[in-house]
């Protein structure tokens, strides 16, 4: 499996970003990768090499590539008032219209770097922030985006104008989503509204909440990693991906 560095080009700047292309002259689909909001560093890193291990072409770009290349946060979550002001900078630039723009330059890079004969059909997973980025790729390109997942996602559901539930009109893609127990980002009634938005979209979706774990449990590095539970998750995103070889 070759993986390498690069670049991608997009109307507002050149995101950085890591590529993983598996052997052999296969027909691959791809697969957007996108990180929890401590972005690509060696846990991450395994989790798309692993995923690229499943036969598919994986491209991590990194999602803060306008205010810092990785590691892009290295403020512990102890330190409340610095991680906070952290998390602000990596985010503020990402507004609605710019990630608009970057998710679809995201998508057309990917399409460039798929094996001869793949028919460009596409599957985004998205961590913690990413989640709503990876429903946001999904309403942006339906033309090429079938499947969605999103673990631990924050912010699903909220009264902001901007909230990715209010994306699910234009989504055609199957959707999952894998929550995190006790979550401040996506509690209990925020699960529950966002159910039931879902409900109304109509589209093939299907959503739960990991029994035993708590945001951010996918990741190895983290704090609450679950092993047992983020396995299951990889297993339901494979799952999830394989209507993209149908």
């Amino acid at each position: 499996m070759l993986e390498k560095h690069t670049e991608i080009r997009t109307p507002d700047g050149t995101a950085d970003g890591v590529l993983w292309l598996p052997d052999g002259e296969r027909q691959l689909p791809g697969v957007l990768d996108f990180t929890d909001i401590f972005g690509i560093r060696p846990a991450t890193r395994a989790m798309g090499k692993r995923l690229a291990g499943e036969g598919y072409v994986v491209l991590m770009p990194n999602l803060f590539y306008r205010t810092a290349q990785p590691p892009v946060f290295a403020v512990k979550p102890s330190d409340r008032g610095r991680f906070m002001k952290r998390m602000t900078e990596l985010t503020a630039p990402l507004t609605p219209d710019a990630l608009d723009r970057d998710v679809s330059a995201y998508v057309d890079f990917l399409m460039d770097h798929l094996p001869a004969g793949s028919d460009g059909r596409i599957g985004v997973v998205g961590h913690c922030y990413s989640g709503g980025v990876a429903m946001r790729c999904a309403a942006v390109r339906p033309d090429k985006v079938v499947a969605t997942a999103s673990f631990h996602g924050g912010k699903l559901f909220t009264g902001a104008p901007d909230s990715p539930h209010l994306l699910l009109p234009r989504i055609k893609a199957q959707l999952y989503f894998g929550h995190a127990i006790e979550d401040r980002s996506m509690p209990a009634e925020a699960i529950r509204d966002f159910e039931r938005a879902l409900a109304e979209w109509g589209g093939k979706y299907k959503s739960e909440t990991y029994e035993g774990a708590h945001h951010g449990w996918t990741a190895s590095d983290n704090a609450a990693y679950n092993q047992t539970q983020a396995e299951r998750a990889f297993q339901e995103l494979l799952s999830l991906f394989a209507q993209i070889r149908q």
